[in-house]
């Protein structure tokens, strides 16, 4: 028997919202390859350029061969099984639409790791990691929270702690693992050449246009009510013993959520660098504005308009405190990836334990079930349940990447295939491995591959 015309037009109308949802965060590629760009010195420029457009289509490959499998491929708690290559797709839980909204999460993953690693890597480097990244490490930590049969997931028939750990749209599952990569890749990597002198002080490599960093994160705001909002998947779902709430109503208060929390960071970082370092800077309120962002996506379907605001305020002090940690302890990322995502990301998850409104919770989790009663935010009286299972995301999230990503950027950097030599570094990986600058009315000393080539079989 066929669906009625009522059926068709519900399904039509949520899978173009989906699908839309999907365009919008694939846009956030863009914004991040603007922001990679701006953040490095314009020597590496087109190199980063290229490691974006690397990550978008080596994980493209492997998230279709593997890595949509172990995400969703529901057989057990931690990993899927089946769905390889997306056999059996279309069926009655997934269709192509989903595919290619959760394939746009994968490869933001790794576009988060290559900024932690930016100016110092090697090319072979990138397509070693992306692939691994998104096709293996990523999907199975999506498959923990996001797949009903995830031992992590709040949709689960057995929930951790009594309520699963919610993490919406993925301040944990995307934005933490791909930090945590990135964190160990630049550990192993060590600082770039002349970031810190011999005694150890932190020198300025600023990176070398605000103004693809400014337009890299407006492009990112704007992708961000894809990658939040879009997280219902379905728009059409109506919430009983109401006339006029449903997915639509949540939709709405979501994007609400998301544009005041990056806001409030946004503003709290212009005046707390304004105090500490004696000027307005772009590039650090385009960052604070991020971590807002990052913060509010674990818990912005459940959270109240002004709980956003306590989030971003306090994630612009998260990312601000971690950023003088990490100069202290001679930390180089280029992009503040590790701090930014890692640090935003993990206060992201523990606010939603802290502020998640019982009634929203139930009606994104529930589709809004009369007489279902969760745990919720501990600070709103909902005990300490959710809470737990957030702490154990955050503790499981860290140490699945370390265990993964770890060995493999270490056995990179042993078949030295990792960092590239200090003297190409230093020229530049445009000119030493990609035969020319990215702007070519720059007056470099060096302008082509042909003019760096006699220099480096002197040096050999």
């Amino acid at each position: 028997m066929g669906v009625s015309w009522e059926e068709s037009v519900t399904y039509s109308i949520n899978a173009i919202y989906l699908l839309f949802s999907a365009y919008l965060v694939f846009v956030m590629q863009i914004g991040f390859a603007m922001i990679c760009a701006g953040s490095v010195r314009a020597k590496n420029a087109m190199n980063i350029m290229l490691t974006n457009v690397v990550d978008a289509v080596v994980g493209s490959i492997s998230f279709y061969l593997f890595g949509f499998a172990f995400a969703y491929g529901t057989s057990n708690p931690f990993i899927g099984t089946h769905l390889f290559a997306l056999s059996h797709i279309p069926n009655a839980t997934y269709d192509y639409a989903f595919f290619l909204y959760q394939w746009a999460f994968a490869i933001a993953v790794t576009g988060i790791t290559s900024g932690s690693i930016a100016e110092r890597t090697q090319f072979s480097a990138y397509l070693v990691f992306s692939f691994f990244l998104s096709g293996f490490v990523y999907p199975v930590v999506a498959h923990w929270l996001w797949s009903s049969s995830g031992w992590l997931s709040p949709t689960s028939t057995h929930l951790l702690l009594g309520s699963g750990a919610i993490d919406f749209a993925g301040s944990g599952v995307v934005h933490l693992v791909g930090a945590v990569a990135g964190l160990w890749g630049s550990i192993i990597e060590g600082p770039r050449a002349g970031r810190f002198d011999s005694l150890g002080r932190p020198m300025p490599l600023r990176g070398h246009s605000a103004t693809l960093v400014v337009l890299g994160t407006f492009l990112l705001w704007f992708g961000w009510f894809g990658f939040n909002p879009g997280s219902f998947d379905k728009i059409l779902v109506a919430y009983p013993g109401t006339s006029d709430q449903g997915n639509w109503t949540s939709v709405g208060r979501t994007a609400v959520t998301t544009i005041l929390a990056g806001s409030m960071a946004g503003i709290t970082t212009l005046f707390g660098r304004r105090l500490l370092v004696g000027h307005w800077d772009a590039m650090d309120v385009c960052n604070g504005l991020l971590g807002g962002f990052v913060a509010i996506t674990s818990g912005c379907s459940v959270v109240e308009p002004w709980a956003a605001i306590i989030c971003g305020f306090v994630s612009a002090w998260v990312l601000i405190g971690l950023n003088i940690v990490a100069l202290k302890l001679n930390y180089d990322d280029p992009l503040e990836a590790a701090q930014l995502h890692g640090g935003c990301g993990t206060w992201g998850l523990l606010f939603t334990g802290l502020f998640a409104k019982e009634e929203f919770v139930i009606q994104v989790y529930n589709s809004g079930e009369i007489g279902v009663s969760r745990p919720y935010g501990v600070l709103l009286g909902g005990g300490w349940g959710l809470f737990g299972a957030q702490v154990i995301e955050i503790l499981t999230i860290f140490g699945w990447v370390s265990v993964t990503m770890g060995p493999i950027f270490y056995a990179l950097h042993k078949l030295e295939i990792l960092r590239i030599p200090v003297n190409e570094e230093v020229t530049g990986l445009d000119i030493s491995c990609h035969g020319g600058y990215a702007y070519a009315q720059e007056n470099y000393h060096l302008r082509l591959y042909g003019d760096y080539m006699p220099i480096q079989h002197a040096l050999s």
